[in-house]
């Protein structure tokens, strides 16, 4: 028994390897190999093609409906926790009953930060380190606007404890809340970086475009192998096929090329310029705020001025990635500088005993109107460059979704069209 199963071995893979082998020395069994040959490479291509276009349609729409929303949402809530800071020193500043319009601004923020943190949570996976921040800045946004209320409340009756609440609620929003916030636009900026990676489908594009040579390589060798063995010119469905390839390629060249294209703008025009000018506007936030808090805290050179001459120092205009918006940045500049000057004057009567003269003009008309024409400006600039990444990123997913259907078809007619053209030759050996 032994004897004759070791006669007579079990066909295998082996024994696959000894018939393919035999087939190369007959014209119908190289023909066979051929046809097998493109028919796997051509299988290959197609699902390669459509998974390289679903990859990128999706990286795309990805970007497009969460990454970018979400650094979005992020700079919602920290520039507003920012703001909201600024103008409850502001109106604490105003002593007795708050201005009403600084009131509705104060709780206009407040509610901006709440809305963004519903909407963000949506975005970010549970368990994360984004979504523990968003949790944390949900209960921290609590607090802070109940330490606010209680300084308003005792600022009301002439209480100098406000003066303390106040501070402790500053101390929160700047410490705690806005430090949490800006590690939650961090991780939405590292989401859209990944989110161009993805678009990109580099690994997919080179792993189609090696699939593709091979294809077209083949249909190629094999016509010219029927031309020599037929001395026929050409097989016509091995030329369609070959012709069909090349579709593919020149299609899926030009689609990724403009998707590339687009997604550089978006990165370079659109989202980059966004970041780097929601920083600036928390700077010139910041230093309102810390202008404020100093009046309030009776502290002269205390530490909410080193505060403001620390966000001075950071506060800068010229940068390469906001060249974009040169224009506005110049604009932007001599609007901080008038605002400067004018903080100069406020810190001159501060310093000089008249404090009632330094809370006037901090919180009156010229310096009002001085910084709301500045952060107007910055407002300007991202709201334009946000047009320019809504627009590009849009344009980068065109032609993709179409992309992922037509490819594998494309592909499939040429494997049909080249069995087609070597059934016709295996025929004329029966």
């Amino acid at each position: 028994m032994t004897t004759l199963l070791a006669q007579h071995p079990v066909p295998g893979g082996r024994g696959a390897l000894r018939r393919a082998g035999q087939l190369r020395h007959t014209s119908p069994g190289r023909l066979q190999l051929l046809l097998v040959l493109l028919l796997v490479l051509g299988a290959l291509t197609g699902l390669v093609a459509g998974l390289t276009a679903t990859s990128a349609a999706a990286g795309t729409a990805d970007l497009r409906d969460r990454a970018q929303p979400l650094l979005a949402e992020a700079e919602t809530i920290y520039s507003s926790l920012a703001e909201a800071d600024t103008i409850a020193a502001q109106a604490f500043l105003a002593g007795g009953l708050e201005p009403a319009a600084l009131t509705a601004r104060y709780e206009e923020r407040l509610a901006q930060v709440t809305t963004a943190l519903t909407s963000a949570s949506r975005r970010t996976p549970e368990g994360s380190e984004a979504a523990e921040a968003v949790h944390a800045l949900a209960a921290g946004t609590t607090r802070y606007a109940a330490l606010v209320a209680t300084a308003r409340a005792a600022n009301r009756q002439g209480l100098p404890v406000g003066a303390s609440y106040l501070s402790t609620a500053s101390e929160l929003n700047q410490q705690t809340l806005q430090p949490t916030a800006q590690s939650l636009f961090q991780f939405a900026s590292r989401e859209v970086d990944a989110g161009y990676e993805v678009a990109r489908s580099s690994w997919w594009l080179i792993l189609l475009l090696v699939l593709v040579v091979a294809l077209t390589s083949a249909l190629v060798a094999t016509q010219v192998y029927l031309s020599r063995a037929t001395r026929r010119t050409f097989n016509l469905p091995l030329v369609a096929a070959t012709g069909l390839t090349v579709l593919l390629v020149a299609a899926t060249g030009v689609l990724f090329a403009l998707q590339r294209d687009h997604l550089r703008s978006a990165g370079e025009d659109g989202s980059v310029p966004v970041t780097a000018l929601a920083e600036r506007r928390i700077l010139a936030l910041r230093e309102r705020a810390s202008e404020a808090l100093t009046l309030a805290a009776r502290a002269g050179d205390g530490p909410h001025e080193e505060d403001f001459t620390a966000a001075q120092a950071r506060l800068t205009f010229d940068d390469p990635e906001l060249l974009k918006e040169a224009g506005l940045m110049r604009q932007a500049r001599a609007q901080h500088d008038a605002y400067l000057a004018l903080h100069q004057q406020v810190r001159e009567l501060d310093d000089n005993g008249d404090y009632d003269g330094a809370v006037k003009l901090a919180v009156g008309q010229d310096s009002t109107d001085a910084f709301a024409a500045l952060t107007g400006t910055l407002d300007e600039a991202l709201d334009r460059r946000r047009a320019v990444f809504d627009e590009e990123i849009h344009q980068a997913g065109r032609g993709l979704g179409a992309l992922t259907i037509l490819a594998p078809l494309l592909v499939l007619a040429a494997c049909v069209l080249a069995a087609l053209g070597l059934r016709a030759r295996l025929e004329e050996y029966r």
